[in-house]
């Protein structure tokens, strides 16, 4: 399969994920291109280091967007497109085209200062959920219970030196059954999924919640690849809740974790993203 197909990993340090997934495209005879997203530069003309595909896996939102740009701009293609990255990475952006596409979310209020928000957590009704417009791992969420609760955090928001922190993104509180869902999707397949429980609201893997293999039902398999179709397809982690009214999708992530997952279910997901990459690649 080499025939000198150069495959590229854009990275910010070399986690399990990345080295499964050099591993992975190493047995496949591929000749691999590290690029450290802390040490590669883009001129105009072209990057230091040219490859046939590439799969982003920087743990910034920001560098992802900016070199995914750079590398569409060579006419290298990347996994995921820049504006899947762009479009999944922010969480407004993202509930909106949910919305549009008829993919069920959350109950959502966006909000533009902090009286405004305040308004807006009285409108989705106590508790409410704050969430930054980008980020992962939970990071910086709040759950909000009380007036009280939700000026003192709107408070220390706006305080933030990010202009991100000036927007604000509301969400309902949904009562789920302490757990969550995700749903690895690559391509047009969804390839392995499983439960996140906690005893905290909050059920992020990378915050201590444990997991367990989801069989991947048809209603969770269609409504997981309509939520990675309304991004623009590609490597994409859906998480969904089991609302009083039935399933929701309240993220997708463009460069998802998956040592979890892959641990949980068995299931070769480096081995599907490179398959997908040299698939992109070749196109």
């Amino acid at each position: 399969m080499s025939d000198g197909f150069r495959f590229g990993v854009f990275y910010t340090i070399v986690r399990p994920e990345e080295k499964a997934l050099l591993a992975a495209a190493a047995s496949r005879g591929l000749e691999v291109v590290r690029l450290d997203d802390a040490e590669v530069t883009f001129g105009l003309e072209g990057p230091d280091l040219l490859a046939d595909v590439v799969v982003d896996r920087s743990v910034s939102h920001t560098r992802s967007v900016y070199a995914a740009w750079c590398f569409a701009h060579y006419g290298i293609p990347v996994v995921n497109a820049p504006e899947v990255t762009e479009l999944a990475g922010d969480k407004i952006r993202a509930s909106l085209r949910l919305a549009e596409r008829g993919v069920p979310t959350p109950k959502t209020v966006i909000a533009l200062s902090p009286e405004a928000a305040l308004r807006a957590i009285e409108r989705i009704g106590y508790p409410a959920v704050l969430k930054p417009a980008i980020g992962s791992w939970g990071r910086l969420m709040a759950k909000v219970s009380s007036p009280e609760e939700a000026e003192q955090i709107l408070e220390h928001k706006s305080a933030l030196p990010s202009p991100v922190h000036s927007v604000f993104y509301v969400q309902e509180f949904v009562p789920k059954p302490g757990r969550d869902l995700r749903v690895f999707v690559v391509g047009d397949r969804a390839i392995a999924g499983m439960y996140r429980r906690s005893s905290a609201w909050r059920t992020n893997a990378a915050r201590g919640a444990t997991t367990e293999p989801l069989p991947l039902t048809p209603e969770l398999t269609e409504l997981a690849l309509r939520a990675a179709a309304a991004m623009g397809g590609g490597v994409l982690a859906v998480d969904l809740m089991e609302s009083p009214g039935g399933l929701v999708v309240h993220e997708v992530n463009p460069t998802p974790e998956f040592k979890a997952l892959g641990a949980t279910t068995g299931a070769d997901i480096a081995g599907a993203i490179v398959e997908y990459a040299i698939e992109v690649g070749r196109r």
